[in-house]
């Protein structure tokens, strides 16, 4: 059998392509590694909830065409992400807003809460921060970077705040208004059903192969298609010959609770350093489950080391410049398709993954 298009993973843009390739009349055949098809937005169902296995994922968006697009493969309900975070004993709302200020300072109004951190700015004195820590303080002060930002950040990266480049926070969103919206786009929401359904909405009708190695495959069926998208890891295509690239991991427990609510919100971050994980996600609050159980999972961030799940790519002037390395032989490779998060070394929102695949399409289908 010969096809038009390999298609490497079944995640978000692989998904797009092959959609939209078939829709053309491309023959396709998609395969990934994993024993499911979506990617990292694949959700399976434990006790009737729709875990979603690798992480949160709240869609939210500003381009109406991305959300006309995405809404033919399912409805969304009319979740509003709203995650709050524990300090110690305290608990805070975020993004940081007035209900955040009035819970640290006792304070209500927004000109009482803008004196607040702009004094204890000026007591930083920082004009030029070196690092992140410094970069933190000046934007938003001690008391809110100290609470709600070292400790997470610290556990994310794995390194102190002192030791990471300033530019991984270019800024904080502050809003003074009791709006606990952690989203400013037009359109938000989670997929009644889960993400897989989407997915497998778009790959109706298409050769589907799971559990099946790209490097392995390829060995044997060299000549299989005249073009590949190839939506894994640049660097490991070409047997990271310059190095590899860094990434973040992720390692999720999820467990299931005898209790029908177990922390009353679907996101509750931790932010101290002392707290293993980085937050807790009770799933069943996506769609406003009511079923007996719950099911949470904690996310506990991790170094990255070849063979492990890469999540985030670690975007600093040292990884930046090894990927434009990798780039140029990507431009080499006349039938093979880079995309993706890790094709392209770049974390992508669900909506920018359907607008890079949809712009891939117009440029080669």
């Amino acid at each position: 059998m010969k096809y038009d298009y390999l298609i490497v993973g079944s995640g978000l843009y692989g998904s797009v392509f092959a959609y939209e390739a078939n829709k053309r009349g491309k023959k396709c055949l998609v395969i990934d590694k994993r024993n499911h098809v979506g990617g990292n937005i694949y959700c399976e169902e434990i006790e009737g909830i729709h875990v979603h296995k690798y992480g949160a994922h709240i869609f939210h968006t500003s381009n109406k065409a991305v959300w006309e697009y995405v809404s033919q493969f399912a409805e969304f309900n009319n979740y509003v992400n709203s995650p709050v975070a524990v300090y110690k004993d305290e608990l805070y709302n975020l993004p940081f807003n007035m209900n955040t200020f009035s819970k640290m300072w006792n304070i209500r109004t927004p000109r009482e809460a803008k004196e607040k951190i702009a004094a204890q700015v000026a007591e930083t004195g920082i004009t030029e921060p070196k690092n992140l820590e410094e970069q933190g303080l000046s934007l938003v002060g001690r008391d809110v970077f100290e609470k709600l930002v070292k400790g997470y950040t610290e556990k994310q990266w794995g390194r102190d705040c002192k030791d990471l480049p300033a530019f991984i926070i270019k800024r904080l969103p502050v809003r003074f208004t009791y709006d606990n919206n952690y989203f400013n786009d037009r359109y938000q929401g989670i997929p009644i059903g889960g993400y897989t359904g989407i997915i497998e909405k778009m790959l109706d009708g298409i050769e589907v192969r799971t559990n099946t190695d790209y490097f392995e495959f390829i060995k044997e069926n060299a000549g299989i298609a005249d073009k590949v998208l190839f939506t894994g890891m640049i660097d490991e295509y070409f047997g990271y010959k310059l190095g590899a690239l860094e990434y973040r991991s992720v390692r999720f427990e999820t467990e299931v609770l005898d209790t029908d609510n177990y922390q009353g919100n679907a996101v509750v971050n931790y932010t101290e350093r002392e707290v293993p994980y980085t937050r807790i996600i009770e799933h069943k609050h996506f769609e406003f489950g009511q079923q007996e159980k719950t099911v949470i999972s904690k996310e506990y961030s991790s170094e990255w080391k070849v063979g492990m799940e890469p999540y985030y790519p670690v975007n600093n002037g040292q990884n930046n410049a090894l990927y434009e390395e990798y780039k140029k032989l990507a431009k080499q490779e006349e039938n093979v398709i880079f995309g993706g998060r890790l094709g392209n070394y770049k974390y992508y929102d669900m909506d920018k993954v359907i607008e890079a695949a949809l712009q891939k399409v117009g440029e080669v289908l």
